[in-house]
C-alpha cells in the first residue's frame, strides 16, 4: 500500500471516529440531561399537587378532578397517583394511562427512600415520598416527554447530518493532506525510478520541500550516493593503474630478465638476478603508492584532524637521520614567535606523512652538499607555507611542466632509484587538500619545492 493511501485511511478513519464517539457522547450527556430535567419537573408538579389537595381538604373531590382538569395537558400522556401515609391512594389523575407496577414501587418507598426513578418503555416514571404539613405522602408520576424526545430527536438528526457531512470533509482534507505530505517522497522516487544504473553519470536527488525529515533523508541519500560513486570510481581508478600503470615497470623487469637468460655468464647472472629481485620488491611499494592516488583521485573523502606539521616534520626526519646519516637537515622558522595554532591545521596526518616523506627523502637524494633546509612562514594570514631546500642539479626548464606525471624522470634523476610516482602523490595529497606545490630554482643549483596549505579559518 502506497504511504498517499496509508496517510488518507489512518487519518480519515482515525477523525471519523473521533467525531462519532463525540457526537456519541453529546447525544448521551443530552439524553441523561432531557431526563433528569423532565423528572424534576414530575417531582415539582407533584409536589404542587400534594400541597393544593393538603390545604383545600375540606373541598369536594370535584375541586381535586377540576384541578386535573386544568393541569392535565402540562405534560403528554400522563398518569399521576398520590396517597397517603398509610398508603392508600387519595388522587389519581384523568388519564386512563396504567401504571403496571404501581404497588411494587409504592411498597418500596419510605421514609428512608424518598426517590425512586425507573422507565417502563419511553415513559419515564418516578417514585416519591415527600412530606407537607407534618404528614407523610407517596406519589407516582409516568408520563411520557413529548416536548424532550421531540427535541431529542431533532438532535439525533443534526447530529447524524453533520457526521456525514464532516466525515465528507474530513476525507477531502485527508486526500489533500496526503497528496501534499508525499508528494516530496513522490518526486524522489520517481527520480530514482529515471536514473540508469548503468549510467554511471553523475547524480543527486533534488526535493522541492521545507519538511525536516524528508530534506534529511534526501541528503543522506545523496550523501550515500556520492560515496557508492566514490566506491565505484576508486575501484575503476585502482584497475586501471595496476593492470596499465605498472605496465612500464613490469617490462623494465621482464626485458633485463630476458636479457640475463641470454648471458652465458654466472656471476653477471647471479648480480643481475639479485638486482632484478630488489625491483620486484619494490614493485608493492608502487602498488601502495598507486592505491594511494586512486583514492585521491577518486575523490574519496578525506578524512581530517588537527594535526601540528612541524611535529610530522621532526618525526619524518628523524627516520631518515637514520638512512641518510651523512645527510644534516635544518628547520627554521619564520616569524620565529609563530604561534603553535598557525602551526596546527586540518589534515589527513598518514597522507601529509606521505607528502612530506617524499620531499624529504627527494631533497636528501639529490642534494650535493649533504644539507637539506627546512623553512616553515606563517606571517601569511591565510597560509601556511613550507618550503624544501636543497644544492643540487636544477630541473631543466622544459622538464618541469612534466614534474607531476606519473612515471616522469628528470636527466638528474638518470642514475638513481624510482619509478617516478613520489611527486604525483605529493602533488595529489596537496592538492586535495585545498593547497598548492610548485618548484622553483634561484642561484643555479639551489632547488626548492615549496606547499601552501590553507588555515582552518573555523
Amino acid at each position: 500500500m502506497k504511504i498517499r493511501d496509508k496517510i488518507l485511511i489512518n487519518f480519515s478513519s482515525t477523525v471519523i471516529a473521533l467525531t462519532a464517539v463525540a457526537f456519541a457522547v453529546v447525544y448521551i450527556l443530552f439524553a441523561e440531561n432531557r431526563e433528569e430535567e423532565f423528572q424534576q419537573h414530575q417531582h415539582d408538579k407533584i409536589t404542587y399537587t400534594i400541597k393544593l389537595l393538603a390545604e383545600y381538604k375540606q373541598m369536594s373531590e370535584e375541586l381535586a378532578y377540576l384541578m386535573d382538569e386544568q393541569t392535565i395537558h402540562d405534560f403528554y400522556d400522563e398518569k399521576m397517583l398520590i396517597y397517603n401515609s398509610k398508603k392508600d391512594l387519595v388522587f389519581s389523575s384523568l388519564d386512563s394511562l396504567e401504571i403496571a407496577h404501581a404497588r411494587q414501587i409504592i411498597d418500596q418507598l419510605s421514609p428512608s427512600r424518598t426517590w425512586i426513578e425507573t422507565r417502563e418503555g419511553a415513559y419515564d416514571l418516578v417514585g416519591v415520598y415527600t412530606e407537607h404539613n407534618n404528614k407523610g405522602y407517596y406519589a407516582i408520576s409516568k408520563a411520557y416527554d413529548n416536548l424532550g424526545h421531540s427535541k431529542m430527536s431533532f438532535l439525533r438528526n443534526v447530529l447524524v447530518g453533520m457526521f456525514f457531512l464532516i466525515s465528507v470533509v474530513v476525507i477531502f482534507i485527508s486526500l489533500y493532506l496526503s497528496n501534499k505530505i508525499t508528494k516530496p517522497l513522490r518526486a524522489l522516487a520517481e527520480s530514482l525510478n529515471s536514473y540508469d544504473l548503468s549510467s554511471g553519470s553523475a547524480f543527486s536527488v533534488k526535493t522541492d520541500t521545507t519538511t525536516f525529515e524528508i530534506f534529511y533523508l534526501t541528503e543522506r541519500f545523496n550523501e550515500l550516493l556520492k560515496r557508492t560513486r566514490e566506491a565505484f570510481a576508486f575501484q575503476k581508478h585502482t584497475v586501471h593503474h595496476i593492470s596499465h600503470e605498472l605496465k612500464t615497470p613490469i617490462a623494465i623487469l621482464v626485458s633485463e630478465l630476458e636479457k640475463l637468460a641470454a648471458g652465458h655468464d654466472l656471476g653477471t647472472m647471479r648480480s643481475g638476478i639479485l638486482q632484478q629481485a630488489e625491483k620486484a620488491k619494490s614493485l608493492g611499494g608502487i602498488i601502495q603508492v598507486l592505491l594511494e592516488i586512486s583514492k585521491i583521485e577518486s575523490g574519496q573523502e578525506i578524512r581530517k584532524q588537527p594535526v601540528r606539521l612541524d611535529e610530522i616534520l621532526f618525526d619524518l626526519i628523524s627516520e631518515l637521520n637514520v638512512i641518510y646519516p651523512e645527510v644534516h637537515f635544518d628547520v627554521h622558522y619564520f616569524p620565529d614567535s609563530i604561534t603553535e595554532k598557525k602551526l596546527t591545521l586540518l589534515v589527513d596526518e598518514m597522507l601529509i606523512r606521505h607528502a612530506f616523506l617524499n620531499l624529504l627523502t627527494n631533497a636528501a637524494m639529490y642534494s650535493d652538499d649533504g644539507r637539506v633546509e627546512i623553512r616553515i612562514n606563517g606571517s601569511h594570514p591565510k597560509h601556511l607555507t613550507l618550503s624544501f631546500f636543497n644544492r643540487g642539479e636544477a630541473i631543466a626548464p622544459e622538464e618541469r611542466k612534466f614534474l607531476f606525471h606519473q612515471y616522469f624522470r628528470g636527466k638528474n634523476s638518470q642514475h638513481r632509484k624510482g619509478f617516478g610516482l613520489g611527486l604525483v602523490l605529493t602533488y595529489q595529497v596537496i592538492l586535495h587538500h585545498g593547497g598548492e606545490i610548485r618548484y622553483s630554482n634561484s642561484e643555479g643549483s639551489l632547488n626548492n619545492f615549496e606547499v601552501s596549505l590553507l588555515f582552518d579559518v573555523s
